[in-house]
């Protein structure tokens, strides 16, 4: 479980060195700029004279339990710096924990951390810890953004003593292919410190802060790319040797030695992973400079993600067996237990021949093949009467001149049982977290046209959601009750593997959770085509279809490589009630 620090943003912390390309300007009410020390490793009396220097409107005086629009309520406030303050609240709307950044309308950067909120929160990037509201409203600016109590911070990783190689490789390669995504819309980071870093349950590393934390804290950038580069090469050279690549201590890490410039990781830790150290030294800036060889410098995150695909994949470390401990026999074991020791030597025994088991003899094996012969005679025999049995049911059922009576004694043809195509009458995405998919593309999943379709977000872990999410789904109204029995589901992307069900629901906005639904069908299939089928039809006029597992696709023209899935067409399968 997370403490409390895993999930407050990183905004307070003025330990540690920022990136060697990044400027930290705060923009002052008059216009003018004061340079801010990227290191902040000043004296105590440096600091306070431009802390002095410095002003800002006070950080909004608020409590535990006040409410903002009515739903967020303050819970504790764990930052309050240079006149804005951040909070653990809870949204009482969706019943859920939040965090919320507070600062004065008048406060110099309020415009700056209400843009940067906006443009963060349509990234949509799940990589990012999201952005939920951004408001500006009776003197106050407020952010709200998720919470993850069950992350853990970078920060905290790295106290228990550095990662092993497979460990570091994933962290470099998910942080630097966030950002590259991020870059890409034009959103930097410029805060990137292992406090900005979180790891799920699941093992997928998030990245909190985009944009909005530099934004609180003034910092801009002429190289933003590069800025995010060395931090991200920072951080891969702390988590290699648990030590900070420049020579002041930082974020509970001691530093390098002074005098001696800056050290590959392979140098200051032994058995570091060769290709991690070369990666780390090309993404700080040390013009590419590696242990080995010179290679280019990775001036942007899409060059360092390029440079850690290329790598070989490193797999994860063996699982250690640990041996059983050796037999050791006891007295009690030997047939000795409570008599007393014998006064002289032990005296050999003689062996003694056990005699057969009694149906080791010639007469007992003939005995034995008898017995099996019966049985085998019998279970013939009983086969062949049931064949017969079924065989003389399935002539009787199939016969066309079955018929059946109404009550009024009038003689009708056989009943209908087949299963027919069952008209869908409206449908709506189901998201019991509050996270949406692709609300917009539902209709696309019953139009009969193939070419279009609904599609789910991009997930960096699978094939299966859970736990960084349940399931993802849509709810059909079939207009009236029918006996559902199964459906026919066209996928985009094949695969392994999609997990489908379908449950009965009794709206379109159930309460229930799932595990207490009606289940009418599942399956799984590593194609494009996935049919549940019943094992007996279940009446219900509203039918949810849930994935919970979603197949790894490359990226196209909608969204990049990773865990998806999209639905192109449903029908389902059923008969009116008589």
């Amino acid at each position: 479980m997370a403490e409390r620090s895993t999930a407050a943003v990183d905004v307070a912390d003025n330990s540690g060195n920022e990136p060697l390309a990044a400027k930290a300007d705060e923009a002052t009410t008059d216009g003018t700029a004061e340079a801010q020390d990227a290191a902040d490793t000043g004296s105590q009396e440096e600091n306070d004279e431009k802390a002095a220097s410095k002003t800002f409107p006070a950080a909004p005086d608020l409590h535990s339990g006040h409410k903002l629009a009515g739903r967020y309520r303050l819970e504790e406030c764990v930052t309050r710096l240079d006149g804005f303050s951040s909070w653990r609240a809870v949204d009482e709307k969706l019943r859920r924990a939040v965090g919320v950044h507070l600062l004065p309308a008048d406060h110099p950067r309020a415009r700056s951390v209400l843009a940067a909120a906006r443009s963060s929160a349509l990234l949509g990037d799940p990589r990012f810890v999201q952005v939920l509201d951004a408001v500006e409203e009776d003197e106050l600016v407020y952010v709200v953004h998720e919470w993850l109590p069950d992350a853990t911070e970078l920060t905290a990783l790295l106290s228990t003593g550095p990662m092993d190689a497979h460990d570091a490789y994933q962290l470099v390669s998910q942080i630097s292919q966030a950002m590259a995504a991020a870059h890409r819309e034009g959103l930097a980071h410029l805060r990137l410190t292992p406090g900005a870093v979180l790891r799920s349950s699941s093992g997928q590393y998030r990245i909190r802060g985009l944009a909005v934390n530099a934004a609180l804290r003034g910092i801009t950038s002429d190289g933003p790319q590069r800025a995010d580069t060395e931090a991200i090469g920072a951080l891969l050279y702390a988590a290699l040797t648990q030590r900070w690549p420049y020579e002041s201590d930082a974020y509970g890490l001691t530093g390098l030695p002074k005098g001696m410039g800056l050290l590959p990781p392979d140098q200051v830790r032994a058995g570091v992973h060769r290709g991690l150290s070369e990666i780390a030294m090309r993404a700080l800036a040390n013009d590419g400079a590696t242990a080995s060889r010179q290679e280019q410098p990775c001036t942007t995150p899409d060059e360092l993600a390029k440079a850690v695909a290329a790598m070989p994949r490193i797999p994860p470390p063996e699982p250690v067996f640990t041996a059983p401990p050796e037999y050791q026999r006891t007295t009690y074991q030997q047939g000795t237990y409570g008599r007393p020791a014998a006064a002289g030597p032990a005296v050999t025994q003689p062996v003694v021949p056990v005699p057969p088991a009694p149906l080791q003899s010639r007469t007992g094996k003939a005995l034995k093949w008898a017995v099996s012969a019966l049985l085998i005679a019998a279970l013939g025999l009983g086969s062949w009467q049931l064949a017969e049995t079924l065989l003389d049911r399935d002539n009787k059922s199939s016969d066309p001149g079955t018929t059946r009576t109404s009550p009024d004694g009038e003689k009708r043809g056989p009943k209908q049982t087949t299963p027919r195509v069952l008209p869908v009458h409206t449908a709506s995405e189901f998201y019991p977290d509050g996270s949406p998919q692709d609300t917009d593309g539902v209709e696309s999943t019953y139009d009969k046209d193939r070419t279009s379709f609904w599609r789910t977000k991009t997930y960096y872990d699978g094939p299966v959601l859970a736990p960084f999410k349940k399931g993802v789904g849509i709810i059909y109204d079939l207009g009236s009750p029918q006996n559902v029995s199964g459906a026919s589901i066209a996928l985009r992307y094949g695969g392994d593997h999609t997990a489908i069900s379908l449950y009965a629901v009794d709206s379109m906005a159930p309460v229930e959770s799932i595990s207490s639904l009606k289940k009418i069908a599942t399956s799984e299939t590593s194609s494009t085509l996935a049919k549940p089928r019943a094992e007996s039809p279940v009446k219900s006029r509203y039918v949810l279809l849930w994935l919970t597992a979603v197949p790894h696709a490359d990226g196209d023209q909608y969204s990049g490589a990773g865990y998806k899935q999209g639905i192109t067409d449903v029908s389902f399968l059923g008969t009116s009630p008589q």
